[in-house]
């Protein structure tokens, strides 16, 4: 890890959590580099909570990925620069299960991260470690704007995992 990325605080990170989010994507992976998934997510966030530096990602039970975070303690998040745009695409249209190893066909490259169990990729510009410390499935009887239920025509409701972030690297 340290020969590609350097360590930081995440308090020395200056970026836009909405675009970084929303507009530039993210890949949300778990499992070591022998055994892993990733998705493209563009649901999440980053902040503080119970006094710790958290992200937080949802992924639906129907996704491949859920089972590599329901079954791994530790989960990353990384970003990428606009160059692999069209690997996060590809990333986010094909499944594992149908795909093996998505991320090396979209001209990625894997390696372990420094928590147990975890991949990162070599080309991301920003990597977040998290070890999971909650997770909530989505309730529909929560939603205080009914537009909300457009987002799940199949009632396939999120399950939220909030990671503390352990370690935070960049280029």
């Amino acid at each position: 890890m340290e020969e590609v990325f350097k360590k930081t605080s995440v308090e020395t990170i200056t970026l836009n959590p909405f675009e970084i989010v929303l507009k530039d994507w993210m890949l949300v992976t778990a499992g070591p580099p022998e055994d892993y998934n990733t998705m493209t997510a563009g649901w999440g966030g980053m902040g503080a909570l119970w006094g710790k530096p958290i992200c937080f990602c949802v992924i639906r039970p129907t996704r491949h990925t859920y089972k590599f975070l329901e079954k791994n303690e530790n989960f990353t998040l990384c970003f990428f620069s606009e160059e692999y745009k069209e690997a996060l695409q590809f990333c986010g249209s094909k499944s594992g299960r149908d795909v093996p190893d998505k991320a090396r066909q979209a001209g990625l490259t894997p390696m372990p991260g420094m928590l147990p169990m975890t991949s990162v990729f070599k080309e991301a510009r920003l990597v977040f470690e998290c070890r999971k410390i909650y997770i909530q499935d989505i309730d529909p009887k929560n939603f205080l704007d009914p537009n909300i239920e457009q987002w799940y025509p199949q009632k396939d409701y999120h399950r939220l995992y909030v990671g503390e972030v352990i370690n935070c690297w960049t280029k």
